[in-house]
């Protein structure tokens, strides 16, 4: 996997930093938006005493707290911000499993922001769960919208013979997505620069997508779904994976759904497409609730709750 050559030595430090943090025995559960706020909030939580706290948590920190070399790599990469006497990370490193991925520091208010949080983890079991179940070959896989690059990075390490692409919109993502997945030591992922799947050619064996799905009033790209209540993106990579599926290839697509009067709108939206019997499909909520105070916002105020749903579809050999 090759570092951006435009920005190959932040790139490089930055990589580093993560194998350093690996050796030292780092490990951070990444959590909500609220939850992270609420922890740091607290009494005492204003500056970091551990690399937990400046890395997970993202606390102010003072430079005593790192070693010279570590706050090298740091300026080296790019991600130190000064703050009166105190330092902070621009970036955050979070735990899957053995795996460690670096990811938008907290609050996640830049435009590129590349998000992490308990939305990865419920997609990464969905494409466990489905690598764990499946014993056709995957020549060819790509994750759409990758982020951090957990999809790619999943797939590529569970199937190593399998070509991997993993394609984002943004080129921040990219960036960082190819770090995770040197500091994951694949060489079978590669990123490229993409709209959903514009300007890459092929069909594939399997598709993975998890992508944003709300209203976004900034829009930013990470959490902005468009269309009706966010479903706007996901129903377009439906849409243009089913195409590019070979025989036997399955897309999974990982995504929320506003509620609306007990009743599923994307669901409705993609139900008779998937009638046809090229498809096998299966579609099943895996949490029933998830980020209840999106409901404060404009444009939600007939919905009742956000389920996040996965959808498989295989194209019948």
């Amino acid at each position: 996997m090759l570092l951006n050559p435009c920005q190959r030595d932040a790139d490089q430090a930055l990589l580093q930093l993560g194998r350093r943090l690996q050796a030292d025995g780092y490990r951070f559960t990444c959590v909500t938006p609220l939850t992270q706020q609420r922890n740091n909030e607290r009494p005492g939580a204003e500056r970091a005493r551990t690399l937990r706290d400046i890395f997970g948590w993202n606390r102010a920190f003072t430079a005593s707290l790192l070693s010279a070399d570590e706050l090298a790599q740091m300026r080296l990469a790019q991600i130190l911000d000064e703050e009166g006497d105190c330092w902070r990370s621009r970036v955050r490193w979070s735990s899957l499993e053995d795996l460690l991925l670096v990811h938008s520091g907290y609050p996640t208010t830049q435009a590129d922001s590349v998000f992490f949080g308990p939305d990865s983890y419920r997609f990464a079991h969905f494409i466990a769960s489905h690598l764990q179940g499946r014993f056709s070959e995957i020549r060819h896989a790509v994750d759409i919208g990758c982020g951090s690059g957990v999809g790619a990075i999943l797939i590529g390490r569970a199937r190593r013979h399998a070509q991997v692409m993993a394609v984002d919109i943004n080129p921040y993502a990219l960036r960082l997505t190819a770090i995770n997945t040197a500091l994951a030591e694949l060489a079978n992922v590669s990123v490229e620069h993409s709209d959903v799947l514009q300007g890459i050619t092929g069909s594939f064996d399997l598709i993975v997508a998890n992508p944003p799905y709300m209203l976004d009033a900034s829009a930013r790209a990470y959490r902005h779904g468009g269309g009706a209540l966010g479903a706007g993106l996901s129903l377009r990579m439906v849409n243009e994976s089913l195409a590019r599926l070979a025989q036997g290839g399955t897309l999974l697509l990982y995504t929320g759904v506003a509620m609306v009067d007990g009743h599923d709108p994307f669901l409705a939206a993609i139900r008779t497409q998937l009638q046809d019997p090229q498809w096998s499909w299966h579609y099943h909520e895996l949490d029933p609730d998830v980020f209840g105070e999106q409901l404060l916002e404009p444009g939600y105020q007939a919905v009742e709750r956000i389920a996040a749903v996965g959808l498989t579809v295989t194209r019948n050999g």
